[in-house]
Parts: C-alpha cells; sequence; structure tokens
C-alpha cells in the first residue's frame, strides 16, 4: 500500500501525451452496449438508509458514509473516461493511454475499451456480460494480439468489477450479492457472486474511511509462462468530491511478481470523467467539452474534510 492517507493536495502527473481517440473508444463503447444487450435501469427513488448499513462492519459503514453513499439513492451504473499511461512488461518503457469503461449493477457487468499509443498503436477491451469475462486486444486495429475466455478470465474481469465499484460506485454494492467482513484495523473484506462464481478483496481505509487500496488474489496475470493467479493491487493517490461522491483522481495497478512487484498502469480521473445512472442508450453522445481536454497539471485534488 502506498499511502495511508488521502492527500490534501496532489498535483495530477505529467503524463505523456497521446492523441485524443475519445469519441472512437466511446462509439466502440456504445456498439458493446447495444450487441452484448447490456440492461438498461432507472434510478432508485429511496435512497440509502441507515438500517441498510447498520448489519456491516464498522469499517465498511464508516467507508460507505465517507463516499456520499448514506441519505442518496444508490447509483445503477456509470460511465468514466481516464487517461495516463501503460506498459505490457516490467523494465519495458511506459505508453500513453486512455480508457473508457461503462458498468452496470442491475446485472454485473463491465465494457473497458483501451487505447494504448506509441508507433505501433494497440487497442485492448476487457469485459465481464452475463457471467463471463474476456479480454481481446490488437495491433495497429489489424494484428491479433490476445483473444482470452475461460475461467480464469472469468474471475479476473469479475474481481476487476468489484474493484471497480469500491472506488467509483460503491452504492452498487449495496444491491449485489456481496459479503462485507470485518478483517482488521480499519479494512473489511468484500466477496462477490455471480454467475456461479466468487471473488473476494480486502479494501484499505485511510483515518477518515477513503479507500486508499484493493488487494485480492482471485486475479490472473499473463505471464511469459502461461496464466497464473498473482496477487494484485490498486493503490490510489488522491480523492476529489464531485456531485456529493468522493471519486479517485489517479491509482496505480500492481502485479506482485515473484521477481518483484511490476506497476503497469497509472490512471488519472479529471472533474467530470464519471458520469452516473447512465443509460445504455446514452453511451452514443457525445461526451461533455471537459473529457475532450488533454490531461495536464493544472489541477488540484482536494483531499477530505480537515485531512
Amino acid at each position: 500500500m502506498t499511502s495511508t492517507d488521502t492527500p490534501r493536495a496532489v498535483q495530477a502527473p505529467a503524463w505523456p501525451s497521446l492523441p485524443r481517440h475519445a469519441s472512437r473508444l466511446r462509439r466502440k463503447l456504445a456498439h458493446d452496449a447495444g450487441v452484448l444487450a447490456l440492461p438498461r435501469g432507472e434510478a432508485q427513488a429511496e435512497p440509502v438508509s441507515a438500517r441498510q448499513l447498520a448489519g456491516l462492519p464498522g469499517d465498511a459503514q464508516q467507508y460507505l458514509r465517507f463516499m456520499g453513499v448514506a441519505d442518496r439513492p444508490a447509483d445503477w451504473s456509470y460511465l468514466a473516461h481516464c487517461t495516463g499511461r501503460f506498459r505490457l512488461r516490467p523494465g519495458w518503457r511506459w505508453l500513453p493511454c486512455e480508457a473508457w469503461q461503462y458498468n452496470s449493477g442491475l446485472d454485473v457487468a463491465r465494457v473497458f475499451h483501451l487505447r494504448i499509443g506509441g508507433p505501433l498503436p494497440m487497442s485492448a477491451r476487457d469485459a465481464y456480460v452475463h457471467g463471463h469475462g474476456s479480454v481481446r486486444g490488437t495491433l495497429l486495429g489489424l494484428v491479433p494480439l490476445v483473444n482470452g475466455t475461460g475461467p480464469e478470465y472469468d474471475v479476473s474481469e469479475l474481481v476487476t468489477y468489484l474493484n471497480d465499484a469500491v472506488f467509483c460506485a460503491p452504492g452498487m454494492l449495496l444491491n449485489l450479492p456481496v459479503t462485507w467482513t470485518a478483517a482488521g484495523d480499519r479494512c473489511f473484506d468484500l466477496t462477490l457472486r455471480d454467475a456461479g462464481q466468487q471473488v473476494t478483496a480486502r479494501v484499505f481505509l485511510d483515518e477518515q474511511g477513503a479507500p486508499v487500496d484493493f488487494s485480492t488474489e482471485d486475479r490472473w496475470c499473463d505471464l511469459p509462462g502461461g496464466l497464473a493467479r498473482v496477487r494484485w493491487t490498486t493503490p490510489v493517490q488522491g480523492c476529489r468530491q464531485a456531485g456529493g461522491r468522493w471519486v479517485p483522481t489517479r491509482g496505480t495497478a500492481i502485479w506482485h511478481l515473484p521477481g518483484g512487484d511490476f506497476s503497469y498502469a497509472e490512471l488519472g480521473f479529471r472533474p467530470g470523467d464519471i458520469r452516473y445512472n447512465v443509460a445504455p442508450r446514452e453511451l452514443s453522445r457525445e461526451p461533455p467539452l471537459e473529457l475532450s481536454r488533454e490531461l495536464s497539471g493544472d489541477g488540484r485534488d482536494s483531499g477530505p474534510p480537515g485531512g
């Protein structure tokens, strides 16, 4: 875990620039939402009550209250955009990247489109829909790089969905088959069940209840020797308040390999990058103007009150 406190002010990192492909990625996402028949829904009318939180571990209750879940209707979907940098192997150079994703809590579903820049651009799509996970990647949009399906991908994509919900839409967890378990000081465990499989992760909090890390053994890494179950963590560095919710500003994805830790993705969110309760049919609409701006260091992240 890289941080035990949510920083009061963290300046966005000066990642390499990437030509904007937001409209193309978003169109692919909208196409998938139609083809995969992602469910439509309506906003929950009743706010999350104190009774819904009362039976949860104390640290989980503190987390949900900090994240702004209490006393508001639970979110049922979200659309997110992020930019940052990515690398494929330890020691390889970092490349700029951009991604769009859509997550639904009506049916456990996630679709994630990524574009990696550089001399030979790569694109990838991760998905978890109808109980099955998949990863597909191409070079220059033509040459297949990966086409992964099967039990390992089902589990990996399901725990990634859980990770997304913890940091971006915790209210969705209250309407899903999730078990909350106390795990010690300033942490708790989550187990999500779907389509006959289950995944578990530990969530770590700072003193105010903000999530600062997520750790799981239920993810498979594509190593040179084949798929291997490896511990995966996603520490975050900073959060900001938006619309009554706390959302991350940037975070890192790390494989804890036998030969050493491998940080392979660093992603950041700008104000307006996450929209909630978006129906699949709305994905084809043009994004707000602020989403077309390059990621730069001119924005500041505000930490929790008194943090």
